[in-house]
């Protein structure tokens, strides 16, 4: 098992104790600028062939009676490279599915296109592998409770780990909350308070960290500088298992959706353990999928700057962010990636694409990654013979709403053929013909 030695600075290298993380690193934070910290680790002791070793444990599914100690599955199975504790506190996150998209891939002239498939985690998304081990650190340090500011995945991800440890959980969220969320979250048992702004949901977490010292999952600062570092390191497992699936190899390309940059740094920190520890031999290409450019722009400016851009409603609003954060750059920067915006109407018209070629039906902030990789290769920014990953964080029945305004009205019909050929052809444009 590993052990924390510490926290680090991702822009100043200023080093910090193992627990309680603070927001940002305090040497680097002013009223412009703020930088998440992240793990650092004693000796794990693995070298190539050990760290095949711990990927290569049986899935709990395939398992008689579930997971054991002494062979854990999923997330937890690459316990060496996360924070150690005694007890984690899972729901069986982890071993989701790397997709093949031949049909979607080939008419997109990607014909190496797979999709990364989060919504196989058990609260439906990706933020499943940050919250188990963000709670399981809590747990472990006697946190009396768990607090968090999301509009989406992330609350309902945080209510359900910490239901699963026993803890008391608050959520911020904003009024444009879908209500299918706010339902999971309080079906998990939080209690979700809705105040006006984003802003104002970060700085409610802030105070009940402060005066109540519960443990936050999220951001709790101004500009922010992104979610728990412990937290962060569950993402290094989709890397993991995305190397695993592909025969120890790295993709070309990974287009990931953005927001505070938790997913980006920690799928990144993942590849780049895997290359140290000889896994894979390079690291892919990261692209930032978003809905308005605030990557796109801010990696025009210096890295120590960081600027807002405007923000407005938009159907991917699980990724809608007018802030980026300073480890979502260093993530795009380092791999040599970049940011590309996509349109509501793209980004639904690809979440109608997937679904009817693929049969995955993934919410809109998802599929915006499939999207971008669709308008990157028509720009010829992505090689026909790339081999091209997509992430696709969470489900569409998150938010269903959003994709029922876009489809057609359900027709009603006497139940005739003739009637039924009208109303097909009018309705969905086919013309059915005898076998």
């Amino acid at each position: 098992m590993s052990r924390l030695a510490g926290l680090r600075c991702l822009h100043c290298g200023t080093r910090a104790p193992a627990w309680p993380a603070p927001p940002a690193c305090p040497a680097c934070r002013s009223p412009e600028f703020a930088a998440n910290l992240v793990c650092e680790y004693e000796d794990h002791g693995l070298d190539t062939e050990g760290f095949r070793r711990l990927a290569a444990g049986r899935r709990a599914a395939d398992r008689p009676g579930g997971p054991a100690p002494a062979d854990p599955s999923g997330v937890w199975r690459f316990a060496p490279l996360l924070p150690d504790v005694a007890a984690p506190v899972t729901l069986g996150e982890g071993d989701t599915p790397l997709t093949p998209l031949r049909r979607l891939g080939s008419e997109i002239g990607l014909p190496h296109l797979w999709l990364k498939d989060e919504s196989q985690n058990p609260t439906w998304s990706f933020k499943d592998r940050l919250c188990s081990v963000a709670v399981s650190v809590a747990a472990a340090h006697g946190a009396p409770g768990v607090v968090a500011a999301s509009t989406g995945n992330h609350g309902a991800s945080t209510a359900a780990y910490a239901a699963r440890a026993g803890l008391p959980c608050a959520i911020f969220a904003t009024p444009t909350a879908p209500a299918t969320i706010r339902t999971l979250m309080q079906a998990y048992g939080a209690m979700v308070v809705i105040v006006p702004t984003t802003e104002d949901r970060w700085r409610m977490v802030g105070a009940v960290v402060e005066l109540w010292g519960w443990f936050p999952t999220t951001n709790t600062i101004l500009p922010p500088a992104g979610s728990t570092p412990y937290g962060l390191e569950g993402y290094k497992t989709i890397a993991y298992e995305i190397a695993a699936a592909l025969e120890w190899s790295a993709p070309d390309v990974m287009v990931i959706p953005v927001s505070n940059g938790d997913g980006l740094i920690g799928i990144w920190r993942g590849f780049q353990e895997m290359l140290a520890l000889g896994v894979i031999d390079r690291t892919p290409v990261l692209v930032a999928a978003e809905p308005y450019p605030a990557y796109a722009d801010a990696l025009l400016d210096p890295p120590h700057r960081l600027r807002t851009v405007p923000r407005s409603e938009s159907a991917a609003f699980n990724v809608g962010t007018g802030a980026p954060t300073y480890q979502g750059l260093l993530a795009l920067r380092e791999s040599e990636g970049s940011a590309i915006v996509v349109d509501d109407a793209a980004t639904l018209a690809f979440q109608r694409r997937l679904a009817a070629t693929e049969g995955i039906y993934a919410e809109a902030s998802s599929v915006i990654s499939v999207a971008a990789a669709a308008r990157l290769a028509a720009g010829g920014q992505i090689a026909p013979g790339a081999r091209v990953v997509c992430l696709s964080t969470s489900s569409g029945l998150k938010d269903p709403g959003v994709t029922a305004a876009s489809l057609p009205q359900v027709p009603v019909i006497e139940p005739d053929l003739g009637a039924l050929g009208r109303a097909l052809a009018e309705t969905y444009g086919f013309t059915a013909s005898r076998c």
